[in-house]
């Protein structure tokens, strides 16, 4: 009883709460950028798990979907591999073409910096010009859901996981020749354009990705923004 009155672990669940209940969710964010293109759009998501949470919501032209199969057993998507083995596939032209450009690319597979930096990289060589790569997870509300495995159910956040996509994340945060910011809603919805100027880079702040740094400078460090203020920066 002393561990659920214990005020870390109410503050975690507060904040669990919160998060689960802020719009606009991930969907309604892609679908808004799908819809600022004056063109018939091609769609991407990597990690799709049940597509009714999110995939079979999205409206573009053109939809391909990537999942290996591991968290969902049916598994009703295009390509049913890695997104390693789907995005080496496309480059060598086995699958779709080496020349395909996506005008969106949302990453939500395994939530693991390591994966979620090489999916960030491959994604970037895909899309257009002008298109964005969105990931989910990336502004986790505590550190247990930042976590580095799910399976580890006895913590304030429960199921709730966000991984270590944060990490991945920022470090393209540092790079110069990307825009980037986080939408502050459903767990951080973060965005990457070569083109569109969404928010500059930074100077490296945190050496070690360690979590404490992040919770003190967590607006500066993902550029953490309001849906709001998101869509005055595409005008």
């Amino acid at each position: 009883m002393r561990f659920y009155t214990n005020h870390h672990y109410t503050d975690a669940r507060e904040k669990d709460a919160r998060e689960n209940t802020k719009e606009p969710s991930r969907t309604a964010v892609l679908n808004f950028l799908l819809a600022s293109f004056d063109r018939t759009t091609d769609y991407l998501e990597i990690g799709v798990r049940n597509p009714d949470s999110n995939f079979n919501h999205i409206i573009a032209g053109t939809k391909h979907s990537v999942d290996p199969g591991v968290e969902f057993e049916e598994n009703p998507v295009d390509f049913k591999l890695t997104s390693d083995v789907f995005f080496e596939a496309v480059r060598s032209g086995k699958i779709l073409s080496k020349d395909v450009k996506f005008d969106v690319i949302f990453v939500d597979g395994l939530h693991l910096a390591e994966q979620v930096d090489r999916d960030i990289q491959n994604a970037l060589d895909f899309i257009a010009n002008d298109g964005f790569v969105v990931l989910h997870d990336c502004n986790p509300p505590t550190e247990w859901h930042a976590r580095t495995t799910y399976e580890y159910h006895l913590t304030p956040a429960r199921r709730s996981w966000n991984g270590t996509t944060w990490k991945a994340f920022q470090k393209w945060r540092y790079n110069p020749d990307v825009y980037s910011c986080c939408i502050d809603t459903d767990f951080g919805v973060g965005v990457l354009a070569k083109t569109r100027k969404i928010g500059i880079s930074i100077q490296k702040t945190n050496d070690f990705y360690e979590y404490s740094r992040l919770e003190k400078t967590r607006v500066e460090s993902l550029n953490l923004t309001s849906f709001e203020d998101f869509k005055r920066r595409l005008v």
